[in-house]
């Protein structure tokens, strides 16, 4: 896992830390992959800040055939599936789209306190 140091203050810098991320990869993943774990790494970290007030680590990985990502906040809350506001006022969008775009999402508590939410999408 490559993680990053700091972690991120804000999605933009976690899209940096993911195209420098792929920068590294051999071969690198097609652009449409590219764009699909942009946008996951954009959700989860926005996730994390808006409902945990900060993201405490942010890892990547990866293997021939997957792509993985780690996201730490110091809330032990777990993810919470919401009908999405279509007037704009409260979201709902994050979490289905980091599901529709992972092939598995997992979240574990992450000591001393919070979780870490781990999902992987295909290469």
């Amino acid at each position: 896992m490559t993680v990053t140091d700091p972690p991120p203050s804000k999605a933009a810098d976690a899209r940096a830390a993911a195209k420098a991320f792929v920068a590294t990869l051999d071969p690198r993943p097609a652009a449409a992959t590219i764009q699909d774990l942009l946008l996951l790494v954009s959700e989860l970290v926005t996730n994390a800040l808006r409902h945990a007030g900060a993201v405490t680590a942010l890892a990547f990985g990866a293997d021939d055939a997957t792509l993985y990502v780690h996201v730490a906040d110091p809330s032990p809350d777990r993810p919470q599936q919401r009908t999405p506001d279509l007037r704009g006022g409260t979201g709902g969008f994050g979490w289905p789209v980091i599901l529709k775009l992972t092939e598995k999402a997992d979240i574990r508590d992450h000591a001393p306190r919070g979780k870490v939410i781990r999902v992987s999408m295909a290469r």
